[in-house]
């Protein structure tokens, strides 16, 4: 599991490769991107006072990384010490943690199109929950690991305070197609747009929809870009990634000439390449909001 360059899959066919690992008896899922290795767990270093979440420290490879317990994130009851207990070194919005978990089972190959989104009636607001894959035997639960860090540490997610910073800005009635699956995100990114200037948002929970409006847009007139200047995306989504999106958007004559900058938890060095081989503008990195705003600027004033 140390190196899993080489399973990475082809970007834009809207696949994705799974860690299936258990808490307690039930079952979940992190994108197999995030995922730096998978070790036996080693001794933890309490830190007095720290979030009820996060059990300490460790030290791997000279790096200090704050150990999360999934159960209590999860408010399952922890059964302590057995011997398939692992620890998920992840990766993910330029940062590093490990997840305490139970068991780490096995590696499923899906696509997002078997991914669905969870019902707001069992979902409700505060969900850790982003998607459920069913499976003949059973469901796995995808889980939202930046919500997770955020309910930690809520200065690394995006904050308006920063495009604050930027001074004031003129309003622009540039319209922006924004797909983003995580409605924590949507809105503080419809509250840091606002601040930044750009009012004329439309959001959307995943590729596919965003996509069918766009599509739909063509219908009116083939000059798309009378209607909308810009597309930002998220990667990870149910029903179709960002990635394929922007494939699909790049692949269509009326489409392509719309610039689209990804933004993700996962624009790393390593996955950069991905985002390139579909035609993305840009990649900017969440929660790396001013960054967002100043590409936005860049492309469509």
């Amino acid at each position: 599991m140390n190196d899993h360059k080489g399973i990475l899959l082809e970007s834009g066919t809207n696949e994705l490769e799974i860690v299936e690992f258990q808490v307690g008896s039930n079952r979940f899922g992190i994108n197999v991107i995030k995922v730096k290795e998978i070790i036996q767990p080693i001794p933890v270093t309490f830190i007095p006072h720290a979030h009820p979440h996060v059990e300490g420290i460790i030290q791997l490879r000279g790096e200090v990384l704050p150990v999360i317990q999934v159960g209590k994130v999860l408010g399952l009851p922890i059964v302590s010490n057995t011997e398939q207990e692992k620890y998920v070194v992840a990766e993910f919005n330029k940062q590093k943690v490990v997840f305490h978990v139970d068991n780490v089972t096995q590696i499923h190959r899906i696509s997002w199109n078997q991914i669905e989104k969870p019902s707001d009636l069992y979902q409700g607001g505060t969900s850790h929950v982003i998607g459920v894959i069913k499976r003949e035997e059973e469901m796995l639960l995808l889980l939202d690991f930046e919500r997770i860090i955020m309910d930690i540490n809520p200065e690394s997610g995006i904050s308006v305070d920063s495009v604050k910073k930027m001074g004031k800005r003129e309003r622009s009635n540039k319209k922006i197609v924004i797909a983003e699956d995580s409605p924590l995100l949507r809105k503080l990114l419809h509250d840091t747009l606002n601040e930044a200037g750009y009012v004329n948002l439309e959001f959307f929970e995943n590729g596919k929809d965003a996509l069918n409006y766009l599509e739909s847009l063509e219908k009116i007139s083939p000059d798309v870009s009378e209607h909308v200047q810009m597309i930002v995306t998220d990667i990870e989504m149910p029903q179709m990634d960002g990635h394929a999106l922007t494939k699909m958007i790049k692949g269509n004559n009326n489409l392509s000439k719309l610039p689209v900058v990804i933004f993700s938890s996962l624009i790393t060095d390593d996955l950069r390449h991905k985002g390139d081989q579909v035609g993305a503008e840009d990649q900017v990195s969440k929660p790396e909001i001013t960054e967002l705003v100043l590409k936005i600027d860049q492309y469509i004033l």
